[in-house]
């Protein structure tokens, strides 16, 4: 994260929350925001790692059913295919 990429916000945080960043910050060496802003940071990684699981389990079902509703055409095909070799 570049310094132009930052932008300074104001937050409101319940108090158990504020004490446990301010704990982390303190354990980690690292500032307030550098833990407020890596607990969002993995959040968001978790949300993408579910939407592209959510998507690669949409388009293998989807071609799953392609498959077998495909399947007696392409044996037929298959088989026309392979009858037309054993001819010539």
């Amino acid at each position: 994260m570049t310094i132009s990429s930052v932008q300074k916000v104001t937050i409101s945080l319940p108090q158990a929350l504020l004490e446990f960043a301010d704990q982390r910050a303190a354990q980690t060496q690292k500032s307030r925001s550098q833990v407020i802003g890596e607990a969002l940071a993995a959040i968001k990684t978790q949300e993408e790692e579910r939407l592209a699981a959510e998507g690669y389990q949409f388009y293998a079902q989807e071609a799953a059913e392609f498959a077998a509703a495909s399947a007696g055409s392409v044996a037929t095909a298959w088989a026309a295919t392979e009858g037309a070799s054993h001819a010539g």
